[in-house]
């Protein structure tokens, strides 16, 4: 099962060699296509860190007995 950010981890590499091409082929220079592609990428991992932030799953807690508490004695 995928989750989103399974998509986003796959997304950052694709948008940053995809702008990076396309930007390249229609003739901007080198750095600047790299450059517009890692922003772009980061735009993508700032939005899952912070807009979508990861949240954990609550913890269901099961009640414990410490190792002083036995209960009741039965004396008999």
């Amino acid at each position: 099962m995928t989750s989103y950010y399974d998509y986003v981890l796959g997304l950052v590499p694709v948008t940053l060699v995809g702008i990076t091409a396309v930007l390249g082929a229609v003739g901007v220079a080198y750095l600047t296509a790299v450059s517009a592609g890692a922003g772009a990428a980061a735009l993508v991992v700032g939005h899952a860190l912070f807009v979508n932030s990861p949240v954990p799953t609550p913890v269901e807690e099961v009640p414990t007995q410490s190792a002083t508490d036995h209960g009741p004695v039965n004396a008999d």
